[in-house]
């Protein structure tokens, strides 16, 4: 190969682009000049719309490494603001097209009547979580008050040298654990007991940290939303002091439609 090939085709490699998806939405999904998605810097976002459903997507270089924890800020900001307008399925994060007619024809029209079954189950509706971690403090205080043998590891271990209690500090950390988990199932058999009689599908993830407490997503209509956060607060009020309870949402609905996935 010549060199003015060579340089050629390293030209040619070099402004190649792909599309990078971040959701599946109605057709008539618009987008903002201010919306930014993965890449540095941030790609602008557009549409490609198929019949009655679209992509939102941003072209990007083909040879753009994703993965840094910009890449995935933008991608979770940007699906969630556009889960606050339409309802949307989110695909994972990383997934890319090379042009414009394989996101027409391999993602959208190959999996057409499948998303847009989802998008009328989700129209109307938002994903919101409940997530709540317990107060360090409150929570060893009410371990030690209910077990005996946790209190007893915790005098034997007060004022001691590590080393010399090292066994004893080991049983004391497999009690804790064993008894956060106990009482992790039974705040959140209690969080869904009392949001119950708002008739919301929920669904129970599992705990991102060692003092969660609870961590539920909830499908609520967007007439209920009010009824839905009053009812969490007075839940949250009575935890105050033991349980830090947050409210999260809208959201994409990762929990109730999955995720799509270009070739799915």
């Amino acid at each position: 190969m010549s060199e003015t090939a060579a340089t050629g085709q390293a030209a040619t490699q070099k402004h190649r682009t792909g599309y990078y998806i971040y959701a599946i939405a109605p057709a008539d999904v618009a987008t903002t000049a201010e919306a930014r998605g993965v890449g540095d810097p941030p790609a602008g976002v557009e549409v490609i719309a198929h019949d009655d459903i679209a992509a939102l997507v941003s072209e990007i270089p083909a040879d753009h490494a994703l993965g840094t924890p910009d890449d995935f800020a933008a991608h979770a900001r940007l699906v969630d603001a556009a889960a606050q307008e339409v309802p949307i399925l989110p695909l994972r994060f990383g997934a890319v097209l090379p042009d414009r007619e394989a996101v027409t024809e391999e993602l959208l029209a190959a999996n057409h009547d499948e998303f847009a079954d989802a998008l009328q189950h989700l129209d109307g509706r938002a994903e919101f979580i409940v997530k709540g971690r317990y107060d360090e403090q409150a929570i060893l205080r009410e371990v030690l008050a209910e077990n005996r043998t946790a209190e007893q590891l915790r005098a034997a271990i007060a004022g001691a040298p590590e080393d010399a209690t090292r066994n004893e500090r080991i049983q004391l950390g497999e009690l804790m654990t064993q008894a956060v988990a106990a009482k992790r199932e039974q705040d959140t058999a209690a969080l869904v007991k009392a949001l119950a009689p708002l008739g919301y599908d929920g669904v129970i993830r599992e705990p991102t940290h060692e003092r969660d407490a609870v961590y539920v997503a909830y499908l609520v209509d967007t007439d209920g939303r009010d009824r839905f956060r009053e009812t969490v607060e007075d839940w949250a009020e009575r935890q105050r002091g033991r349980i830090d309870v947050r409210l999260l949402g809208p959201v994409a609905a990762y929990d109730f439609v999955g995720t799509a996935q270009p070739g799915s």
